[in-house]
C-alpha cells in the first residue's frame, strides 16, 4: 500500500490524473455531496491549468455558488479527508500552498481494494457451496455432521483450494472409491508432492502415462491410460 500511495502521489504531481470515469462512479459511495463532487471537478480543471490554488473567487467566476458557500464546502471535502492543502518549495526557493487530491484518489484505490476483497470472499463461499454440492451429488445423499467437519478442515485447516478438493473428488470417482478417507489420502500425497493445482495434477499424471507407455502391454492397462481413467496416487491401495 506504501508503494501505491507513492506513485498515486507522484501522478497528481505530475499532473498525470484527469478526471477519472471511477470518481462518478463511487462518488455516492464516498458519502461525496452532488455539489462537493462539483467542487472537485472544478479543481481539477483548474489543476489541469497549472493553478493549484484556486481561490473561492476563482471558482465564483465558473459556478453559481457564493465565495462563502465554496469555502464551506471546501472545508467539508477536508474534515472528510478528501482534501488537502499542502506545502512546497519553487524553483525560487519560495513558499507556496496547493490543494491536494490525492487523499480523494487514496480512497477511491481503499474502496476499489475493499470490494475486491468482498468479492473474492464471496466467490470463495459459492465455490465451498459447490464442493458440498458436488460431493452429496456423488455420495447420493446429504453429508452427515462429521463429513461436513472433514472438508471443512479440508479447506480452513489443510489450506487445500476448492479446485484442489474438486479434483480429488474426481480421481476418487475414477477410481471407483468414493469416500472421504481414500480423498483425505490423496490430498495428503498431493501435499507431500507439492502439488497445488489442477495443471500439476495434469503434468504429473501425463508424466505417469509416459513413463508407462514404454512398459510391456501386460504391465498397463493401455486403454485405461489412454483415457484417463484411472491413475493411483496412493502407494498402497486401500
Amino acid at each position: 500500500m506504501k508503494n501505491q500511495s507513492s506513485r498515486l502521489r507522484s501522478w497528481t504531481m505530475q499532473r498525470n490524473i484527469t478526471i477519472p470515469q471511477l470518481f462518478f462512479k463511487l462518488y455516492k459511495e464516498l458519502n461525496i455531496l452532488d455539489d462537493e463532487a462539483l467542487i472537485i471537478v472544478h479543481l481539477l480543471s483548474f489543476h489541469e491549468e497549472g493553478i493549484d490554488f484556486p481561490t473561492p473567487h476563482d471558482l465564483t467566476l465558473r459556478t453559481h455558488f457564493t465565495a462563502n458557500d465554496i469555502s464551506m464546502k471546501m472545508q467539508r471535502l477536508m474534515q472528510k479527508g478528501l482534501l488537502e492543502i499542502t506545502q512546497g518549495v519553487d524553483g525560487n526557493g519560495k513558499l507556496f500552498e496547493k490543494f491536494s487530491l490525492f487523499p480523494l484518489w487514496e480512497r477511491i484505490v481503499g474502496l476499489l481494494e475493499e470490494k475486491e476483497l468482498q468479492q473474492q470472499v464471496t466467490t470463495a463461499k459459492n465455490e465451498e457451496g459447490e464442493i458440498f454440492s458436488m460431493f452429496e451429488q456423488e455420495f447420493g445423499r446429504l453429508l452427515s455432521p462429521m463429513e461436513l467437519e472433514t472438508i471443512g478442515m479440508w479447506l480452513d485447516h489443510d489450506h487445500h483450494s476448492p479446485e484442489i478438493i474438486k479434483a480429488a473428488l474426481k480421481e476418487a470417482v475414477l477410481a471407483g472409491k468414493v469416500s472421504l478417507r481414500y480423498i483425505d489420502r490423496i490430498l495428503f500425497e498431493w501435499k507431500k508432492k507439492n502439488i497445488t493445482s489442477v495443471k500439476q495434477i495434469e503434468q504429473h499424471t501425463e508424466q505417469f502415462r509416459s513413463r508407462q507407455s514404454v512398459q510391456p502391454a501386460q504391465q498397463i492397462d493401455r486403454e485405461s491410460a489412454q483415457n484417463g481413467l484411472f491413475y493411483n496416487w496412493l502407494e498402497e491401495r486401500e
